[in-house]
């Protein structure tokens, strides 16, 4: 994913207390363990299908193609405003990747990329899992 330039990087939105709460784990660890992180403002990326491609990939390894879903926020309300609720996530994968990089607000916060795997922070305390 060309957006994780370092080995560690936390996908935030800092209006979210999930994120924050993840930052702040993150936070502490590095201060004790030295992990270098880079923390991303999702919200402000010009995300490419590429780029939430790879990063499905790293959430779901072990699945040859993840869906979407995985990662968005179906219980927005924008989810249900733009019909995406009514596609199939496999099917109409490419139109739930096009939604997401059309409205980045539909992308699950905060996630947490550790080299090779990622994880939705969600209890903020999943960031620790990817963690030595």
């Amino acid at each position: 994913m060309r957006l994780i330039s370092k080995m560690a990087t936390l996908l935030h939105n800092p209006s979210c207390s999930k994120s924050r709460g993840a930052h702040g784990l993150l936070a502490e660890y590095t201060a004790k363990h030295g992990l270098d992180v880079d923390v991303v403002e999702y919200l402000q990326v010009a995300w490419t299908r590429a780029d939430l491609e790879s990063l499905l990939r790293k959430l779901a390894p072990t699945e040859a193609t993840p869906p979407p879903t995985l990662m968005m926020r179906t219980g927005d309300a924008a989810f249900r405003d733009q019909g995406l609720d009514k596609l199939d996530p496999l099917a109409d994968r490419l139109l739930l990747l096009d939604a997401m990089v059309a409205t980045p607000s539909l992308i699950e916060r905060p996630i947490f990329v550790h080299g090779a795997r990622a994880v939705i922070g969600r209890p903020p305390e999943r960031v620790l899992e990817l963690l030595p």
